[in-house]
């Protein structure tokens, strides 16, 4: 017996693990570059450890040479604890992230060159906190307060740049929506170099300087690389240009490198991941090995065989075959709703029926789409567990916005709260006019105030009357009145839309936030009940992250979801749209392949989070407009039910054969019918043979419904197809 098998055969006994042929080849493997393709649930992190204990036991490693690198504290945690279980009696190894080591490197380094420096992540005050400078230089630009959603969008534009290692000369080549993004960057990199006494530092120049230090002292990387005989890394599809050119540095004289990662599982490239790295990998290191771990031991036959062939879509990847010897359960679940405002009380009473909530998990792509989730859990009784409770929905401007228009009702002399919303009611109103307003008696109504203003015109005159004569009557409506009160009467959602033209916002996303508080506002019969409410549900997210690992169904975009596993996983909101997104479709249009790439790995990720059920749930209506269901799950069902697909094929075949000169039962052929089920798609206008011109407002599996100019009509996708009923009106 060999002592690799002999190796395997103790821990067998002792701990219960058995590793298959690939998992055992990649223990084995303690010499040189390794490229480990990690499937999901192929086992990963139990091959690595045992690779770990296997160079410590056999090949006779020292434990303190030993380095893995993880892609998040919490990885480094999880692969230390399981470590000591698998090898209690052996001493420790350093599992760390590669932000950790590039500190130490970055801390000998300033040290040897006496340079003082202030690491400005945190809380500490200005100028050491990185988050506050950034909102000076925002407001120094642009003359206003940067939002939260811009404050995120220009720490990411930052981090990418540095990640990537991009010289100044290229900065401009990176795209940000933050007005003045690149001068607000280069502003803060001289800033944080002008003080003359330190450095100020944050966690992406930990790593840049890192990556400096080893090019500039030779002797500093000497020592670092005779520091470890053999280094891991974990994730390494998410990992960055500057951190690979860090890892390469360090193997550079001994090569004993294992990387293990899922080039299907890329889904950072918006923060700097560089998965065309590993696609490259025998290029750097041209005598590596690669290995596939394609067993996956976590899901059902039915969700694995679907998954393996929904991502061969993709092109750029290593063409591996996911399978599992796990038993089939039941077909991958596809459900078309009505609406959007059936799918949180759809999920709710699902997830009632449900025994351990534990292992029920509800995925969406967007933060926005938790907010109705929680409110109806809330309603329902039913604890949950929010991933990601930084959601910033409620402390989102317009929920202060709408706040402040209807605070405003209770009294309307209150010239502050008018103050904060005047530029919304599109009345073209100026500072120079709530000056004169505050000039006059308090007790009079700010409406009041306006009107008697010399320098008005007179339509801005009617329009202020039309908003006084609503504003006496507000406390009557319901909070759902009021919005619809505050967006059309009083212009708000002119305003918003003006605002996103002259300032590239989003528009589609500041229309979201208003329609859910809308929905929000549906369940309340007075103002201060709903904002009661969105207080009450603020502090839920909060506070739902101590729900963790209890008895609650976990909510998580699909980005968070990576690493995690649930028996039951609900997919939502699978629109066109939003998966893929827009931008996404267009940029594929342009023959740029990159995003959609990635969306289709983001969906493949949300898929095999599911062990033994999952369900993909989209809807054909949404605040009052047809959508279409997102193409990734019209790829679905054609994966799932492909009989259907060749049953139409096959179909039309066998019409060609017999039909002689194009009839059948007297029908004429029509060339330009629609003959695939796929391009079948709410919102798409088509002429039916009989009925006319139309257009799809709904689709089940089975059925699409169609609205023409005096009704509508429900009708059989086999027949309309079989009989070539319908062609698209372009």
């Amino acid at each position: 017996m060999s002592v690799g098998e002999e190796f395997f055969n103790r821990k067998k006994a002792e701990l219960g693990v058995s590793l298959n042929d690939v998992q055992k080849r990649a223990v084995l493997n303690t010499e040189g570059p390794l490229l480990l393709l990690a499937s999901p649930g192929s086992g990963k992190t139990t091959t690595l450890i045992m690779k770990i204990g296997y160079l410590i036991e056999v090949v006779g490693l020292d434990p303190a040479r030993i380095k893995a690198v993880t892609f998040s504290n919490a990885s480094a945690h999880d692969m230390k604890e399981r470590y000591q279980r698998f090898f209690s009696t052996l001493p420790p190894v350093e599992f760390s992230t590669i932000h950790s080591l590039a500190f130490q490197v970055v801390r000998e380094f300033f040290y040897k060159r006496q340079i003082q420096y202030h690491i400005i992540e945190g809380t500490d005050p200005a100028p050491f906190n990185k988050k506050m400078l950034l909102r000076d230089l925002f407001k120094t630009f642009n003359q206003k307060a940067i939002t939260d959603d811009q404050l995120e969008e220009l720490l990411t534009y930052i981090s990418l740049i540095k990640n990537k290692l991009l010289p100044k000369e290229k900065w401009s080549s990176i795209s940000c929506d933050v007005p003045n993004a690149l001068q607000i960057f280069q502003k803060y990199e001289r800033f944080k170099r002008s003080g003359a006494d330190q450095l100020l530092v944050d966690y992406d120049d930990m790593l840049t300087i890192a990556h400096q230090a080893f090019e500039k002292d030779h002797a500093l990387l000497t020592k670092y690389q005779r520091k470890y005989d053999y280094l891991l890394t974990d994730e390494s599809q998410d990992t960055s240009l500057v951190q690979h050119a860090m890892i390469e540095k360090l193997v550079q004289n001994h090569q004993n490198l294992c990387v293990v990662a899922d080039d299907d599982q890329s889904i950072y490239s918006w923060r700097a991941a560089e998965p065309q790295y590993l696609l490259d990998f025998k290029k750097v290191y041209p005598d590596a090995q690669i290995l596939m771990m394609e067993q996956n031991y976590r899901s059902s036959q039915d969700i694995v065989s679907v998954a393996n062939t929904f991502i061969k879509q993709n092109k750029n990847r290593y063409n591996k075959n996911m399978f599992t010897e796990n038993a089939a359960y039941v077909p991958v679940k596809l459900k078309t709703l009505s609406d959007y405002q059936y799918q949180a009380n759809y999920l709710v009473e699902q997830i009632a029926k449900e025994e351990n909530l534990r292992e029920v998990a509800i995925l969406y792509r967007n933060n926005a789409s938790s907010i109705l989730l929680l409110d109806a859990l809330d309603r329902a009784h039913i604890p949950f567990y929010m991933k990601d409770a930084n959601n910033r929905f409620f402390s989102h401007w317009i929920v202060e916005d709408v706040l402040n228009f209807m605070r405003l009702s209770y009294d309307a002399t209150r010239v502050d709260i008018f103050e904060r919303v005047y530029s919304k009611f599109h009345l073209y109103l100026k500072n120079s006019h709530i000056q004169q307003m505050k000039q006059q008696p308090n007790s009079e109504t700010v409406f009041d105030r306006l009107i008697k203003l010399t320098d008005l015109k007179d339509w801005q005159r009617e329009k202020i009357a039309i908003c006084r004569k609503h504003y006496k009557q507000m406390q009557r409506k319901t909070p759902f009145q009021v919005i619809l009160l505050i967006r059309g009467e009083f212009g708000y959602e002119k305003v918003l839309r003006n605002m996103s033209e002259k300032l590239g916002f989003n528009i589609d996303y500041l229309l979201e936030v208003l329609n859910t508080l809308e929905e929000i506002a549906k369940s309340t019969n007075s103002m201060v009940e709903f904002a009661n409410r969105l207080d009450h549900l603020a502090s839920l997210l909060k506070t739902s992250k101590y729900n963790r690992q209890q008895h609650a169904v976990t909510l998580s975009t699909f980005h968070s979801s990576k690493g995690l596993e649930f028996e039951k996983v609900y997919m939502i909101d699978l629109i066109k749209g939003v998966i893929p997104s827009q931008t996404e479709e267009d940029k594929l249009k342009e023959g740029k392949r990159e995003e959609m790439e990635e969306a289709v790995r983001l969906f493949y990720v949300g898929m095999t989070r599911a062990k033994r059920n999952l369900e993909l749930l989209s809807y054909s209506k949404r605040f009052g407009k047809a959508v279409a269901p997102s193409k990734f799950v019209l790829d679905v069902k054609k994966i799932v039910h492909p009989e259907k697909v060749h049953h139409h094929a096959a179909h039309k075949t066998t019409i060609l054969k017999t039909t002689g000169k194009g009839r059948k039962n007297g029908i004429p052929d029509n060339p330009n019918a629609i003959n695939d089920p796929a391009k079948l798609q709410v919102g798409l206008k088509i002429k039916h043979r009989v009925f006319g011109t139309g257009e799809i407002t709904g689709l089940t599996e089975d059925t699409l419904e169609i609205r023409f100019k005096k009704y509508s009509k429900t009708l059989s996708i086999t027949t309309c197809l079989e009989h070539k009923l319908l062609e698209v009106v372009e």
